[in-house]
């Protein structure tokens, strides 16, 4: 569906299913060069087991109108705003990579609005090599050439996925090409810029998941160690074998530890 945020259309996919306010609420947070399309098994599996499922498309992004926002904050504040036009009082943050950056800083900044916590593929801080960032500013393709491999774990990159005919390194490469220009330097900018993380996990009020790669070579598993410490709620999940494409590399393994994290338990 769309929605009208800041006089700018702002795609969410809702897995054609309209919003209801008695249900509860999730939102998926996409990475840099990224859109909602990432989050198509998660995001599908709760919009029909009961939740709105929000799979947004952030500012200059896939389906969403506007300039790619390049500061974190900015960005948080942008989601609570797309909550607020969804009709969502309260919802779990679900964010992948740059997305799990946006949890967090709207969980610190707007914690009466959130109820859950789940980051994906997270580190804090999150810096870009100089290479990479270069590389972005100049929109020169080898910055998707070099995320698709550091993204991707070895197995990854020859094949292996569970879904017959899914060529996991070449539909990351088409996504990322259909970012326009500038889209991915001001995704990176802001990663490398945010440098309250530490600050704000500990402001989290919600019980939080960390699901992490253990190939992971963009955010290795050992970068989101503070981050684990800080957040006073938080239980975390690594993965064996996995990199940082977590959604397509195991995706079930990642649904799974999303519905542990976010259905209500049964009280005993």
């Amino acid at each position: 569906m769309f929605l009208k945020v800041d006089n700018e259309k702002v795609y969410a996919y809702t897995a054609n299913h309209p919003f209801d306010a008695a249900k509860p609420t999730v939102a998926f947070i996409h990475g840099a060069a990224h859109d909602h399309s990432v989050w198509a098994l998660q995001s599908r599996y709760f919009a029909y087991h009961g939740w709105n499922a929000l799979a947004v498309d952030l500012p200059g992004h896939g389906k969403s109108e506007g300039k790619a926002l390049d500061r974190i904050g900015d960005i948080a504040d942008w989601v609570a705003r797309v909550l607020d036009a969804a009709g969502a009082n309260r919802a779990a943050l679900v964010g992948h990579s740059m997305g799990s950056l946006v949890a967090l800083e709207t969980a610190a900044r707007h914690p009466s609005r959130i109820a859950k916590l789940a980051l994906v593929g997270t580190a804090v801080p999150m810096p870009v090599s100089e290479p990479l960032l270069n590389a972005s500013k100049a929109n020169d393709h080898v910055a998707y050439e070099m995320i698709n491999v550091f993204s991707h774990s070895s197995t990854a990159q020859i094949g292996c996925n569970r879904v017959p005919g899914i060529w996991m390194m070449g539909s990351a490469m088409r996504l990322m090409e259909r970012s326009g220009p500038g889209v991915l330097h001001a995704d990176f900018s802001a990663c490398n810029a945010y440098g309250s993380g530490l600050e704000a996990a500990a402001q989290v009020k919600c019980p939080a998941l960390l699901i992490l790669g253990k190939r992971d070579q963009m955010a290795p598993i050992k970068a989101a160690q503070a981050l684990a410490t800080k957040i006073p709620n938080v239980r975390t999940v690594a993965l064996e074998g996995a990199g940082h494409a977590l959604m397509s590399e195991q995706p079930d393994a990642v649904l799974d530890a999303l519905i542990d994290h976010l259905t209500p338990r049964p009280l005993h």
